[in-house]
């Protein structure tokens, strides 16, 4: 069995643990693997162990890797910064985004979502932590940005993602996990998915209603940012 193999067994492992700690299935946690900066041949072979979804930070890379692996029934996911000139091919050449911020950007992939496509399914960007260095928008400007963007053509709101500031204190994970749970149920909108929880808090995060933990280095190894394609 080769190292990805075995770790993605592992996270799954780790994943139906934590579901079933909590009285949860196992089946409503997703695992999106984060494939950012790591060949197509890493997805592949991620992809011959039962791996369908994928999520990617950068655009550039993340196209060239969806021309290599035409051959395979792949879900991407975007879940990186997104600037205003790179809505279209994001629009056109993926089936989630999970991190819009603004209102001109959900706009923008709306127009932009080619018509013969399903909508594109959407979560908003929070940033929970109040951290200067993280994208996504205030809890404060949720509320007004939920509405609008559930009211656009061609998009489907699904719900919310984080990144939380990275801690070990277990108390903290869970209490930055809550607090997006907490605001996707306070918005009173038909929203499904929580997408937070990484390799080092996933359980906190399944425990507080996670449905995507993004796996990227527990999967892959640590990531190697020498040359990021953006």
């Amino acid at each position: 069995m080769s190292t990805i193999a075995k770790n993605i067994a592992k996270v799954r492992t780790r994943i139906r643990e934590a579901a079933q700690a909590c009285g949860r299935d196992p089946e409503s946690v997703g695992l999106l693997a984060v494939s950012k900066t790591k060949p197509a041949a890493a997805v592949r072979e991620a992809h011959a162990c039962g791996q369908d979804d994928f999520g990617e930070n950068y655009l550039q890379e993340a196209l060239n890797k969806q021309a290599e692996l035409s051959d395979l029934a792949l879900t991407w996911h975007f879940i990186g910064p997104i600037q205003s000139n790179k809505t279209r091919p994001i629009a056109e050449h993926f089936a989630w985004v999970h991190s819009v911020d603004r209102l001109k950007i959900a706009q923008r992939l709306s127009e932009q979502r080619p018509k013969q496509l399903p909508p594109l399914n959407i979560c908003l960007q929070v940033n929970v932590s109040g951290e200067a260095s993280k994208s996504g928008c205030t809890p404060e400007e949720l509320a007004a940005l939920a509405l609008a963007v559930s009211q656009l053509p061609n998009l489907r709101l699904r719900g919310l993602m984080t990144i939380p500031e990275p801690t070990s204190d277990l108390a903290q994970q869970h209490a930055a996990c809550a607090r997006l749970r907490q605001l996707r149920d306070d918005l009173n909108l038909e929203l499904d998915v929580l997408s937070m929880g990484m390799s080092d808090d996933l359980e906190a995060a399944i425990a507080e209603g996670a449905t995507w933990v993004r796996i990227g280095t527990a999967l892959f190894g640590a990531r190697d940012y020498g040359t990021p394609t953006h």
